[in-house]
């Protein structure tokens, strides 16, 4: 059971406060629902029976924040090569409602992206994964979203240039090539 000025994340729209707890007659029936202000002033009603059902639940703490980030500065986790299945297998993290398995669509998408592109269809699921992030990470860590925002980008990015940018061949690297003494004892200078 969830209080009114809780902040919970409801699964595939990220977190929000809840506002309210009112009854409502909806089709000739009458229950509770949260009334869940989200970001950019959407409300959402959701019935207090069913929430835990539908997994929504309590935001992270700002240790756990911490972890999450931890997760956006890792090498990508392998996805599948078929569009379809890479689709379906992010859908299922995303639905999940689990904040690290976000976090790993986020990271893997964006790195997908950076690498060749997406499609229209996995572009919209990186935005939806990244506002759904983004979203929780503000209240866990009371920052503003552009702080966040950025934060996300910043570490996405670092940890792309990290595992996947293409290394650069340096002068010194053809040195020690060069001067590289092979097992069976003969020299290549």
């Amino acid at each position: 059971m969830f209080n009114v000025g809780d902040k919970i994340v409801y699964p595939m729209h990220g977190a929000g406060t809840i506002d309210a707890i009112e009854e409502k007659d909806i089709l000739g029936q009458t229950q509770a629902y949260y009334i869940i202000k989200m970001p950019g002033e959407v409300k959402v009603m959701v019935p207090t029976a069913k929430a835990e059902e539908i997994g929504v639940r309590n935001i992270i703490s700002k240790e756990n924040a911490g972890k999450v980030l931890e997760i956006l500065e890792e090498n990508e986790t392998e996805m599948s090569n078929n569009w379809n299945k890479r689709y379906r297998d992010n859908m299922e993290k995303m639905k999940s409602g689990d904040i690290y398995e976000v976090a790993d669509v986020v990271r893997n998408l964006a790195f997908k992206q950076k690498e060749k592109g997406l499609s229209t269809g996995e572009k919209k699921m990186l935005n939806n994964a990244k506002q759904i992030l983004v979203s929780e990470l503000v209240l866990a860590e009371h920052a503003s979203q552009e702080d966040v925002e950025n934060l996300v980008e910043n570490k996405i990015t670092m940890s792309f240039q990290e595992f996947k940018a293409p290394v650069q061949e340096t002068e010194i690297g053809k040195d020690i090539v060069k001067k590289f003494i092979p097992f069976d004892g003969t020299t290549n200078v």
